[in-house]
């Protein structure tokens, strides 16, 4: 295929979450050079060339389904390398390494992402023809991804982003607009593993970089942040240090007093390499209640979560907070609702007192049925009831 493939073979595809830290992908030499295009940019539009494609693919070219893979002669250099990773992955289920470097989701939902390009591609009619059409096609295929690393596998491609790209009719959990009661949405950093309290429960950070969290970030905090980047990378500590003073004596510090609700906090972490002024939140999951660590599946359960969402971005949708300062909603991470998957494994219980949505009532059943998770226990207790006891015995629990 023109490339010269390295590859970096791992586990299967249906491997457990957290358990794919490698995973097949290749690096080609260089971008293929694209046949002769049938279209062509005149006047701000593409017309029609009477260049005519090539009567067959060689030989050692698969063929996209009826739309004859490279035979399809796309209209730009970067519409052709987005064939032709089509192609190489529909060979070898390899998706492209570079890709990480404009992304945050794992291998495992990079190869998820290709499967379901390759489908629409197959099964567009007629198939795309300008960069426009093909942009469309991935938004359409991907609509349940980031919007981040939809724009990420855009970028990638040299494609532009759809104004509107259209909701996937496939997607039975991941909302495409804003459920109602849903006051706004997180898009975080990678979560912490350690930041990860028990099976309900974790703080995530958002980069203040983000548009809903910029404004209300001073413009001397902002401008203090870039200053002392710049320090540091002078190898001027000192300076660094004044400055990164100076930022936590303007509120922005990992500290809150004991009297007040520990709601929120602002610092500066460190990912990559990069210093990243963040906002911290702390978060529990809507409708669902985890065994207390000190209960038995405790740590089972909190083990769980950390196989689902430890070192990925999530996105969060919230619904307001709790009486303890924690922000609460619907989580996911890579396409997943997390709710879902630890209702299904029997990690969590479904929290009836405060959620009544029947498919979470449906999913315990399940978990019951198959005795999975604390529901191996002849007679599990249940987190509220445990908490009660504890009051009542004068421990103070959350």
């Amino acid at each position: 295929m023109g490339n010269i493939l390295r590859c970096f073979t791992g586990g299967d595809d249906d491997d457990q979450a957290g358990d794919h830290h490698h995973y097949p992908y290749y690096r080609p030499a260089s971008r293929p050079t694209p046949p002769s295009p049938y279209y062509e940019l005149q006047g701000g539009d593409w017309v029609h060339e009477p260049a005519a494609p090539p009567s067959r693919p060689p030989p050692h070219q698969k063929s996209l389904g009826p739309h004859g893979g490279i035979g399809v002669a796309p209209a730009t250099a970067c519409f052709a390398a987005l064939v032709q990773d089509l192609l190489n992955f529909e060979s070898t289920s390899m998706v492209p390494a570079a890709l990480g470097l404009n992304v945050t989701s794992s291998k495992k939902a990079q190869v998820k992402w290709y499967r379901n390009i390759l489908e629409a591609y197959k099964n567009s009619s007629p198939p795309p023809r300008t960069p426009a059409e093909a942009a469309q096609l991935i938004a359409t295929a991907l609509s349940r991804i980031q919007r981040a690393d939809l724009e990420g596998i855009l970028a990638y491609y040299k494609l532009p982003v759809p104004s509107h790209p259209t909701a996937s009719r496939s997607s039975d959990h991941h909302p495409s607009s804003l459920p109602e009661g849903v006051q706004f949405v997180l898009n975080t950093l990678p979560i912490h593993s350690k930041c990860i309290g028990d099976g309900d429960g974790f703080s995530a950070c958002v980069d203040t970089a983000d548009p809903r969290e910029s404004a209300s970030v001073p413009l001397e905090v902002h401008e203090m942040v870039i200053e002392r980047t710049q320090a540091r990378t002078a190898r001027d500590y000192p300076k660094a240090d004044a400055l990164l003073k100076r930022i936590n004596e303007a509120g922005y510090k990992n500290h809150q007093k004991h009297n007040l609700p520990r709601i929120s906090m602002r610092r500066i972490i460190t990912i990559s390499g990069k210093e990243i002024l963040a906002k911290k939140y702390r978060i529990r999951m809507r409708g669902v209640d985890a065994p207390e660590l000190k209960m038995a599946n405790g740590k089972e359960s909190k083990n769980a979560l950390v196989k689902l969402i430890g070192g990925k971005r999530v996105t969060i949708y919230v619904y307001g907070q709790d009486q303890f300062g924690r922000y609460v909603g619907d989580i996911y991470c890579d396409n997943v609702f997390i709710q879902e998957q630890m209702l299904k494994s029997g990690h969590v219980w479904h929290f009836k007192n405060y959620d009544k949505r029947p498919e979470f009532a449906r999913w315990e059943r399940e978990a019951r049925a198959a005795r999975r998770g604390l529901f191996a226990l002849e007679n599990p207790e249940k987190p509220w009831d445990w908490r009660r006891d504890q009051r009542n015995a004068n421990i103070p629990v959350y």
